[in-house]
């Protein structure tokens, strides 16, 4: 990895290895997906201007009104989405900076992923081909929509929150399949678990969140 990846100073090693450490004591178990934060560059997502920043354990802005998910909570829904077994597709919805994206594409053998704004979908495109990830796949589409031509999806999880788990995502999800979503209006959102039973859904939250809310169309 050449230097501009590795990070200097507030981007190092040592300030991945602390993260890791905070979201170790928040809870989060899971080694592969502690291990995958630490060797991801979360600095190359975020503009310059907030390198300093990038491993930090909060959101911040990456333009258009949208952000990169605090760190506790990428690793909080991606641990969920592995919870019982690592999906070989995972439909992501919601790219934005593509860090998530990233992520994903580290844990699992193929990820869709869908945004609805042009110009961060670009972004994120470049830093795939500048980190070599091959395995991702993306669309300039509405998220409401989900991305039915490669389904049905073992894990699904969504970057933002809509009132209600949109329909078109649940008939995407493969038997034994598993959602993550916030869902809910701003305020009392709830990040939910969602797995596809022969029967039905069974549905579990995990969590009191805040996310910027799941919009219909494109950017």
């Amino acid at each position: 990895m050449n230097s501009g990846l590795k990070g200097i100073g507030m981007t190092s090693q040592r300030s991945r290895n602390r993260l890791v450490e905070r979201l170790r004591e928040m809870g989060i178990a899971s080694e592969i997906v502690l291990d995958t934060i630490r060797n991801t560059p979360r600095h190359i997502f975020v503009d310059e201007a907030l390198a300093s920043r990038a491993y930090d354990n909060t959101a911040l802005p990456i333009g258009h009104n949208q952000t990169i998910s605090q760190p506790y909570i990428v690793a909080r829904m991606v641990e969920a989405l592995l919870e019982e077994k690592s999906p070989a597709t995972v439909l992501e919805v919601g790219t934005g900076c593509g860090y998530q994206t990233a992520i994903l594409s580290r844990l699992v053998p193929k990820v869709y992923s869908l945004e609805r704004i042009d110009a961060l979908l670009n972004r994120a495109r470049e830093n795939f081909v500048r980190l070599g990830y091959t395995n991702i796949r993306t669309k300039h589409t509405d998220g409401n929509l989900g991305w039915p031509d490669y389904g049905p999806y073992e894990g699904i999880i969504v970057s933002a929150a809509p009132n209600e788990v949109p329909g078109k995502l649940l008939e995407q999800l493969a038997p034994g399949g598993r959602l993550v979503i916030p869902v809910g209006r701003s305020g009392e959102q709830e990040l939910l678990s969602i797995v596809r039973e022969e029967s039905g859904y069974s549905e579990r939250r995990l969590d009191w969140v805040s996310f910027v809310p799941m919009l219909e169309g494109i950017d």
